[in-house]
């Protein structure tokens, strides 16, 4: 497994293979809820499973923050209906 690095400031989580960066971007909408916008993995990162790996540590930050999960990108829409998020 990669390392997941959360950045608060920058509301997102990323991790870096290679010098290329995979991400996960979000913004927190209210107290209680949080938009997925955006999920990137470069072309000489994909296949590896750095998406699921960020996707799996959004989703864990959120539970541990209490935080419903509204989906914009298109990506974590169907990896929360694949594991029950």
């Amino acid at each position: 497994m990669t390392d997941i690095i959360h950045d608060p400031q920058q509301q997102a989580f990323l991790c870096v293979v290679d010098g290329h960066e995979a991400r996960l971007r979000y913004r927190l909408l209210d107290q209680h809820q949080v938009d997925a916008y955006s999920t990137f993995v470069p072309g000489e990162l994909r296949g590896q499973g750095l998406a699921d790996q960020l996707a799996r540590a959004f989703f864990d930050w959120c539970k541990g923050q209490n935080l419903e999960i509204i989906p914009s990108c298109s990506y974590i829409e169907t990896w929360l209906r694949r594991h029950g998020g």
